[in-house]
């Protein structure tokens, strides 16, 4: 998978590795990072919320600590 953005900034696509070569050599769009990607398209809809550890504002993600399906197989097996 390769992020592509219009020579006009416009549009930011996530495309195949083919579909990426074609839009670079027929349609004028450029190869940028995914990290442009994430932060224009995927977390749109998200709020930048202040971060405690660090004082900035930024987007925080809250993850679990559940212990996955093989955590747990694994932690029954060894006992």
């Amino acid at each position: 998978m390769k992020c592509m953005m219009s020579s006009d900034g416009a549009r930011i696509v996530r495309v195949s590795e083919d579909e990426a070569s074609e839009l670079y050599h027929n349609e004028n769009y450029k190869y940028v990072a995914k990290s442009v990607w994430k932060e224009k398209v995927r977390d749109i809809n998200r709020e930048p919320e202040l971060n405690e550890d660090t004082g900035e504002v930024e987007m925080v993600t809250t993850k679990s600590n559940k212990m996955s399906k093989a955590q747990k197989r694994h932690m029954r097996k060894s006992k």
